[in-house]
């Protein structure tokens, strides 16, 4: 989040100006800064991007060897976070014949917490994101621990971007520290 006139401040003067304002610190807004529904959109637009850039990338890669890949018959390794080890692929893939293309990309994004938490939020609230049962509300709004991992299965079926089917499969662990 840009926080315009608190930008490089300590806490303490965020804190500040937003009881002078009379609001509360994780919603309000320093002069010149950016507001939670603008994160939210910033966060929206990268989404997208990636989604758009992994489509691209695989329409590039099939045109380029597409028919040799296909003809060999090799299976790629196929590689499992530590902390996913209990989601077996049938839980996150059904079953659909060969009727629609799958998409395979590894994507990695490293950001600060409050970023992640609004990009889930729009994970959640706007794509109907699906979340492991035993997640509790308080957990899906929390701020991830420094290098906390979050995992999600996107499937983008026949390359649609408007309709992403997301799975989360963990949220922000820290079993790896």
């Amino acid at each position: 989040q840009k926080y315009g006139a608190a930008e490089g401040r300590p806490l303490a003067d965020l804190k500040a100006m937003a009881k002078a304002a009379g609001e509360q610190c994780p919603s309000f807004t320093p002069s010149g800064g950016e507001t939670l529904d603008e994160v939210r959109e910033r966060a929206k637009d990268f989404f997208e991007f990636l989604c758009q850039l992994a489509v691209e990338l695989e329409q590039k890669e099939e045109d380029t060897h597409g028919a040799a890949s296909r003809s060999s018959g090799k299976s790629e390794e196929q590689f499992v976070f530590p902390w996913t080890n209990h989601c077996s692929e049938t839980e996150l893939s059904s079953n659909n014949g060969g009727a629609s293309k799958t998409l395979d990309a590894n994507i990695l994004v490293v950001s600060h917490g409050a970023y992640m938490r609004n990009w889930i939020g729009y994970f959640v609230s706007d794509l109907n994101c699906t979340l492991p049962t035993n997640l509790t509300k308080s957990q899906l709004f929390s701020v991830s621990p420094n290098t906390g991992v979050s995992h999600f299965v996107i499937k983008l079926e026949n390359g649609n971007l408007l309709k992403p089917e997301i799975t989360c499969v963990c949220l922000n662990q820290d079993s790896h520290l």
